[in-house]
């Protein structure tokens, strides 16, 4: 299929899908304020199904699948909510579920959805499986507030699982790993990546984007930076390695952001000046990736990349 891109510079890593943004609220079989952060993964048959935050208009957010066969368009969006929080069973989802991300995990046969659910006590990373995102196996929250921006490993290191999330203190907000052998009780806990100081695009508050991607030369990491400046906050990301065995080690960071909101679409919304990544797909060529984000907290966009090209990036200015 040949991708229409915007006229982002030819030495941009990502590609702007020039059709974007790609999923909207008006597109929804039911009325919704903004649909957004959506965790994303390729089905066997080749379909790509993004699980997308979708904000009602009472405030709180559910989680519902579209699906295409070319990850473009043609969505046929589920005609109610997909995964709808269950406070009377699950407190902590009082507020709403929000931000998933998927990691097919091949031991288990399932999907694992590592997502932020809501409440009193602030954002806590909790935990559902599915083998076909009809019906769904929950662990409930197993990071507890303030935590978010979690993903699941696809497989286990060393014989535990692997979580990636991203705790908040009251200064700092970093990326840590956390382990387990039951995927219920985590310990183990080590930070795996610092929040920058100063004057830097990326400090003070980081967080993991999509799932770790993994490929030859380590795992790949598309995280997040928040800057603060006078007008108020700008979510822009950048890219990291860490090596494949062990993966708390941190290969190479890159030191400048790699992709920002400079679309329209990007910059003005329900939340200004945010690109916010949740999924990606890899084509079967292992190299074309494919980006699902948040576009400024009100619709769903798309960037194509190439894994060889991040890569050689990363080698050259990590």
């Amino acid at each position: 299929m040949s991708i229409p891109t915007t006229n982002d510079h030819p030495s941009d890593l990502f590609q702007r899908y020039k059709l974007n943004p790609i999923l909207k609220a008006a597109n929804w079989p039911y009325q919704v304020n903004s649909v957004f952060n959506p965790g994303a993964t390729l089905l066997p048959d080749g379909t790509t199904l993004p699980l997308c935050r979708v904000e009602d208009r009472s405030g709180h957010s559910h989680l519902c699948a579209a699906r295409s066969a070319n990850g473009f368009d043609n969505w046929e969006i589920d005609s109610k909510p997909t995964f709808m929080a269950d406070p009377e069973h699950y407190p902590d989802e009082l507020w709403g579920i929000e931000d998933p991300r998927i990691t097919y995990v091949p031991e288990l046969d399932q999907y694992a959805i590592v997502y932020t659910a809501y409440a009193s006590g602030g954002p806590g990373v909790a935990l559902a499986l599915t083998k076909d995102f009809r019906s769904f196996e929950r662990y409930g929250v197993i990071m507890q507030p303030e935590d978010k921006d979690a993903a699941l490993l696809p497989h286990r290191i060393d014989g535990r699982w692997a979580l990636v999330h991203r705790p908040v203190t009251a200064s700092n907000a970093h990326i840590w790993m956390s382990y387990s052998s039951d995927l219920r009780n985590w310990g183990g806990h080590i930070k795996i990546l610092e929040a920058r100081l100063g004057g830097w695009w990326d400090a003070n508050k980081i967080g993991l984007s999509p799932p770790l991607i993994q490929t030859t030369e380590g795992w790949l990491m598309i995280y997040h930076g928040v800057k603060h400046n006078a007008s108020g906050v700008i979510y822009r990301l950048g890219l990291a390695l860490f090596d494949l065995n062990d993966p708390e080690c941190c290969l190479k960071r890159g030191n400048e952001w790699v992709f920002a909101p400079t679309e329209p679409y990007e910059q003005h919304g329900d939340v200004d000046r945010v690109v916010f990544p949740c999924g990606t797909t890899l084509a079967p060529d292992g190299d074309t990736l494919r980006v699902y984000y948040g576009a400024a907290d009100t619709s769903i966009a798309v960037a194509t990349a190439s894994v060889r090209a991040i890569l050689q990036w990363l080698k050259e200015r990590g």
